[in-house]
C-alpha cells in the first residue's frame, strides 16, 4: 500500500488539485439545485394535480385555466421532480435526469409566456430563474458532471 503524500510544488499539480475541488463543488451545487427543484416541482405539481378546482380557485387565480390542462401540468411537474433525482441517485439511466431538466425548462418557458400574457409581469422573473436553474442541471449533468450509469 502506497501511503506517500504528494505536496503540490508546481503549477501543474496545483491546477489538478483545484480542478478536482471545483468538480466536487460543482457536483454539490448540481445536487443542491436538483433537490431544490425537485421539492419545488413536487409541491407545485401536487397542488395542481390533487387539489380540487374550488381549492385552486381560492389560491388567487384571476383567469380560469381548464382543469385538464392544470392536471396535465401537475403530472408533468411531478414526473419532472422524480426525474431530477431518482435516475441520478440510483444511477439507472441517469441521462433521464438531463431529459427531465430540459422538460422542466420547457414548462418554465411556457409558464413565463402564460404569466406575461396575463399581465403578471412580477411572476416572469421567478419562472425565468427556475427555468435557468433547470437548464443548469441539464447542462451540468450532460456535460460538466455526468452521473455514470451503474453496470450490471
Amino acid at each position: 500500500m502506497n501511503t506517500a503524500v504528494t505536496i503540490p510544488i508546481d503549477s501543474t499539480s496545483s491546477t489538478k488539485h483545484s480542478t478536482a475541488n471545483r468538480g466536487v463543488g460543482l457536483s454539490i451545487a448540481l445536487w443542491s439545485v436538483q433537490v431544490l427543484l425537485a421539492a419545488l416541482f413536487s409541491v407545485t405539481g401536487g397542488i395542481k394535480l390533487f387539489l380540487s378546482p374550488e381549492q385552486i380557485a381560492h389560491m388567487g387565480s384571476s383567469m380560469p385555466i381548464p382543469m385538464p390542462l392544470l392536471r396535465f401540468i401537475g403530472v408533468s411537474e411531478l414526473l419532472g421532480a422524480i426525474g431530477l433525482i431518482f435516475p441520478s441517485f440510483l444511477r439507472i439511466q441517469p441521462r433521464l435526469t438531463v431529459y427531465a431538466a430540459w422538460g422542466l425548462v420547457m414548462v418554465m418557458i411556457l409558464a413565463t409566456i402564460f404569466h406575461i400574457s396575463r399581465g403578471e409581469f412580477g411572476e416572469a422573473p421567478v419562472t425565468i430563474l427556475i427555468g435557468l436553474l433547470a437548464a443548469f442541471v441539464s447542462v451540468g449533468r450532460s456535460k460538466w458532471r455526468p452521473i455514470i450509469s451503474r453496470k450490471g
